[in-house]
């Protein structure tokens, strides 16, 4: 008699009768309780949790789906496995079914970048390649047969990461279009971030929901541009904070000559620094002149036909300074005006140029006398 209670204590032992999952991970999808060879027990407890959904499957067929709660398996909770069964008058026997529990949470932050640059023709650049990336959150929809049937079928523990390379086309192929028809200009795409989340987040609804999965939402957090077309970019924004380059060459010119006054030793660095300043101030002034009259840097025909050549234009004279006792220069006299400005250049400076016998100073050279005009002598 003992024999037999141990036998049939082991049988019933085989029999499940507690039914549950308890999701210890962050993105299992499908998961399917692990019946082996046992059978499940008539009035088995099945336990679904908050954000699960248990679906009974009969050999390949699939019958009842329980949301979230407890429950007493029997033929009053079991209505279509009770009919594929044919049990008409209930069942005491134990019965095999696959019960798979199903996560219905958000799945957040999938990420999605373009693996390759994409080719678009900009209204402002032409053709040029951009990169994208952002995320994408979703989950599987109310009703799970689609999703099983579709994508997780028969496995026994499906993941995220089953199905993110097949999402992340469709993200893809369908951004690369959506940003192709907007047509909205490179400098003008980051603007329109929220606007490009919005439109995709409907667009792409559809082709999630032919997997059972329903998008929730979708992110475009950053569009880049090639190096080159970046480095074009900030060129164009340092002209566009420099504004008058003639201004800007005169407050650099400036600020140097500063600097040499606080720092005397540096002569030798001055003078390369001043000559450097005064062709750029030059040049500046070209490119003024160049703007305000565009004809004036161009070819013309017409002058070379009437014969009519001016001259070429007499070389400035440069001058040399002597400031502490040091020989600076030489200087332009536009470049000289602006050191009797800053009180570097007095009259009792000496300064010599080509075609003088020895250093003078700068109030007996005539050309030089006119710039101390306008200052006041010394107290």
């Amino acid at each position: 008699m003992a024999l037999f209670e141990k036998i049939k204590q082991k049988v019933f032992n085989e029999f499940i009768d507690i039914i549950e999952w308890t999701d210890e991970t962050s993105d299992t999808m499908i998961w399917r309780f692990p019946r082996y060879q046992s059978e499940i027990k008539n009035g088995a407890q099945l336990t679904v949790r908050e954000t699960q959904i248990a679906v009974l499957v009969d050999e390949g067929q699939f019958a009842d789906v329980f949301q979230p709660g407890r429950y007493e398996l029997t033929t009053a909770n079991m209505p279509i496995l009770t009919t594929i069964k044919g049990w008409k008058y209930g069942f005491n026997s134990p019965f095999k079914v696959d019960v798979y529990f199903v996560n219905t949470k958000q799945f957040l932050n999938q990420r999605w970048g373009t693996a390759n640059p994409i080719m678009l023709r900009d209204p402002e650049f032409g053709p040029i390649r951009m990169r994208a990336f952002g995320s994408y959150n979703f989950r599987i929809q109310p009703d799970p047969i689609p999703f099983i049937r579709n994508v997780a079928g028969t496995s026994g523990e499906f993941t995220t990461e089953g199905i993110s390379d097949q999402l992340r086309n469709f993200v893809i192929t369908k951004f690369t279009d959506y940003l192709g028809e907007s047509k909205i200009a490179a400098l003008d795409l980051a603007a329109n971030l929220n606007e490009f989340s919005d439109g995709l987040t409907v667009a792409l609804k559809d082709d999630f929901a032919e997997y059972g999965i329903e998008l929730t939402r979708f992110l475009v957090e950053n569009i880049s541009l090639p190096e080159a077309v970046e480095e074009a970019l900030d060129k164009r924004t340092s002209m566009g904070v420099i504004g008058n380059m003639a201004a800007y060459t005169q407050m650099q010119f400036a600020d140097s000559l500063k600097d040499a006054a606080n720092n005397p030793a540096g002569g030798g660095s001055l003078a390369g620094d001043a000559m450097g300043a005064g062709m750029g101030f030059a040049m500046a002034g070209q490119m003024a002149q160049q703007m305000a009259n565009p004809q004036a840097g161009q070819f013309n025909p017409a002058m070379q036909q009437g014969g009519a050549v001016p001259p070429p234009i007499p070389p400035q004279p440069m001058y040399h300074v002597a400031i502490n006792g040091v020989q600076q220069g030489p200087f332009p006299e536009a470049q000289l005006q602006q050191m009797v400005q800053q009180g570097q250049l007095t009259p009792d400076t000496l300064v010599w140029t080509q075609g003088m016998p020895a250093w003078a100073a700068a109030s007996s050279v005539p050309a030089l006398a006119k710039l101390f005009g306008a200052v006041p002598p010394p107290l």
